[in-house]
């Protein structure tokens, strides 16, 4: 996988080289989240909050939603951590604090003040579980630094990542003297590194070529790129194909290497199954709708093509092998060539997802008759009223679920006419699960 990095700084998106140099600086963290998350998962860091600066929790907040993200940066306690995950985070990234044990005030590794923070990662694995924390193996030389790389702790990077292992799904490792010049890997670094550990690796600091994405790759290691990135030296399309296994998917077809792609609906039902190699992955980041290899014909074929109905992109993952591609798309018409809404069903399953566009449909485009259109504010508030009543009068189950369902209905009337989608609300109800 992929993992594109957006660093923040005085409420702006920037680079900075050794943590240090400021190369680029951006505004348009939306439009850049928006483009990033296509291709896998974000690592958000508060550059502010890591330095004790200040905080950009306000902006963050946003992306968390937007995109699948990661974050990190000044996070010192598993109440923070568990913050930002009811917020939408996927995995929460730390750093200085898994490395200093504050109960000790002596001057450097020397006084013990910098050590494996045992009771902190097991007060964080607890907190979030072991599978959504990343620690941030940051190292200069293989000696773990902290403080945003101004302070060397002492402690060697293999024997420190053998050591938080047990309590991290996932180690993050920059190798800081390489972070941000896009002068190549520190390779043997990370093969003492991947030799060390079992969990998952991902790789920051110099990565600046194709070759060493897919050096990674057969290592079992993701990446995470910034530098590269912006300016453009490598393209995120490509570095997403480089990143696959792709030997797994030889003698599909003749010589070539072709990878399944499971193609769902942004509500989860799974539309379609095709096969896809390196140029129909090209193509469908250059136009936007999922493009496979076609088996019978041999040639690469975009969906909808002929009849219209594309598969409008809003995402691609891979699975933990990078083997197999799930695509989150939008059908612009039924997506089976019998003319079913997808290969496994004749009809769309029903959600409130699929009703909210039901509701949308008659409110904006209104038919004579349609009692959805006729329902304005003060109408619908009066319903939803009336059917919170009769529901709590319900006795049996059968009333219960038919009030259930016309309290439902109204309140996802209520919501659409003030522009709250059912994501939204599935989003908050996300939250208040994960406090």
């Amino acid at each position: 996988m992929v993992i594109s990095s957006i660093d923040i700084q005085n409420g702006k998106v920037v680079q900075l080289k050794q943590g240090e140099e400021l190369v680029l600086q951006r505004d348009n963290f939306l439009e850049i989240a928006s483009e990033f998350d296509q291709y896998g998962e974000i690592a958000v860091v508060d550059l502010d909050a890591a330095m004790n600066k200040g905080s950009n929790l306000e902006m963050i907040k946003p992306l968390l939603r937007k995109a699948e993200c990661r974050v990190g940066g000044g996070i010192r306690t598993p109440q923070q951590a568990n913050e930002l995950i009811s917020l939408g985070a996927r995995k929460i990234i730390v750093g200085s604090a898994a490395f200093r044990n504050p109960e000790k005030k002596g001057a450097g590794a020397a006084g013990g003040e910098f050590e494996v923070n045992i009771p902190f990662l097991c007060d964080m694995e607890e907190k979030i579980g072991r599978e959504r924390l990343i620690v941030a193996v940051d190292a200069r030389n293989e000696e773990i630094v902290v403080d945003g790389w101004k302070t060397s702790t002492g402690l060697d990077l293999i024997d420190a990542a053998k050591e938080v292992e047990p309590f991290a799904g996932e180690l993050l490792f920059t190798c800081v003297e390489r972070e941000g010049g896009m002068g190549g890997i520190a390779l043997d670094s990370v093969q003492k590194l991947r030799d060390a550990v079992s969990c998952l690796v991902t790789v920051a600091g110099g990565v600046s070529t194709l070759d060493e994405i897919s050096t990674l790759a057969s290592l079992g290691c993701d990446v995470q790129m910034g530098m590269a990135l912006y300016t453009g030296k490598v393209s995120l399309a490509d570095a997403f194909i480089s990143s696959l296994n792709w030997d797994k998917g030889k003698g599909i077809l003749d010589d070539l290497s072709l990878l399944p792609v499971i193609v769902r609906s942004p509500d989860g039902q799974v539309l379609m199954t095709g096969f896809t190699d390196a140029e129909a992955l090209a193509e469908t980041f250059k136009r936007g709708n999922v493009c496979f290899h076609s088996r019978s014909r041999n040639k690469l074929w975009m969906k909808g093509e002929n009849s219209g109905n594309v598969l409008k992109l809003i995402r691609l993952r891979t699975d933990c092998d990078r083997d197999a591609l799930l695509a989150t798309a939008v059908p612009a018409g039924p997506v089976c060539h019998t003319g079913a809404w997808s290969c496994f069903s004749s009809d769309r399953d029903f959600s409130l997802e699929f009703l909210q566009e039901i509701i949308s449909g008659r409110i904006n485009s209104p038919v004579p008759g349609s009692y959805t259109a006729s329902l304005d504010e003060k109408l619908v508030r009066e319903k939803i009223m009336e059917e919170a009543e009769e529901l709590c009068e319900a006795k049996t189950h059968d009333e219960t679920v038919w009030e259930a369902a016309d309290l439902l209905y109204f309140s996802t009337v209520l919501m659409t006419r003030a522009g709250v989608t059912v994501q939204e609300v599935y989003d908050e109800l996300d939250r208040r699960h994960k406090k």
